[in-house]
């Protein structure tokens, strides 16, 4: 049966889109069946794999609506054994749509039931809100991935997102766990950022990941090119800190 992570920040520009595509194809390379839903608006996880966004016709939207099947929406894309349920700016709109449905938390979940067992993980890319998408994505998911940027205000507005899980826990979904706090854009020359990797690892211990994913040119490059690090640059430092993420996150499943 298929892990399902959603990767989740409400905080913009933490890592969250290149941690879902690189993440997912680090997991591909390394033989795993994988399987990226973008649902974010902007679609950039999509068009960071080389899919031409504004030509979807199925996707997120359409799976969250229960208008068309998973399946229908899956596309190939360039990473090796990685699928793409695309997100498209149409994807705005359900969060007004979902609002007066029934069980409008459990959208994805449902949708998702037919597909899971075809997958070894199951990757959501969430939007930087803690809106009704995040909502279905954290209901939807059996682990939680959380980006954080070595930066200053890395650790406001944390609170916040674990109180959330702490209801969605509650309320929605008992068996979510938090698969790891996960370190993003560090820059062992500056001191901030080795102060705030210290206090991360203070207050949360095992919750964080021994992968700190380091700032990289590279990493910024490859969603330019439609292509994960994996397949833009191999050997760049981006590439061994997903590979080493990938390899944790399979270590942490297989006990």
């Amino acid at each position: 049966m298929g892990k399902i992570i959603a990767i989740a920040n409400q905080k913009g520009g933490v890592g969250k889109t290149t941690t879902s595509v690189n993440l997912a194809a680090s997991l591909g390379v390394l033989e795993k069946k994988v399987l990226l839903i973008d649902a974010d608006p902007q679609a950039n996880a999509s068009s960071g794999l080389g899919i031409d966004v504004e030509s979807v016709e199925i996707g997120t939207y359409q799976i969250l609506e229960h208008s068309h099947t998973p399946k229908e929406a899956i596309i190939k894309c360039s990473a090796p054994n990685v699928d793409v349920i695309p997100s498209h700016i149409d994807l705005v709109a359900i969060e007004i749509e979902l609002v007066d449905k029934e069980n409008r938390e459990y959208m994805l979940k449902k949708a998702l039931e037919s597909i899971k067992d075809e997958y070894d993980y199951i990757i959501i890319d969430c939007a930087p809100s803690l809106g009704l998408l995040t909502l279905n994505a954290l209901t939807a998911a059996d682990s939680v991935i959380i980006p954080i940027q070595c930066e200053y205000f890395a650790l406001e507005g944390l609170g916040k997102l674990l109180n959330t899980i702490k209801s969605i826990q509650k309320i929605h979904n008992p068996d979510l766990d938090i698969e790891g706090l996960l370190l993003t854009m560090f820059d062992s020359r500056l001191r901030l950022s080795n102060q705030v990797v210290e206090e991360v690892q203070k207050h949360f211990n095992d919750m964080v990941f021994d992968t700190i994913i380091q700032r990289n040119v590279k990493l910024s490059e490859a969603p330019s090119f439609g292509e994960s690090i994996i397949n833009y640059d191999a050997t760049s430092k981006g590439a061994t800190n997903y590979l080493h993420l990938a390899q944790e996150v399979i270590k942490k499943n297989s006990k």
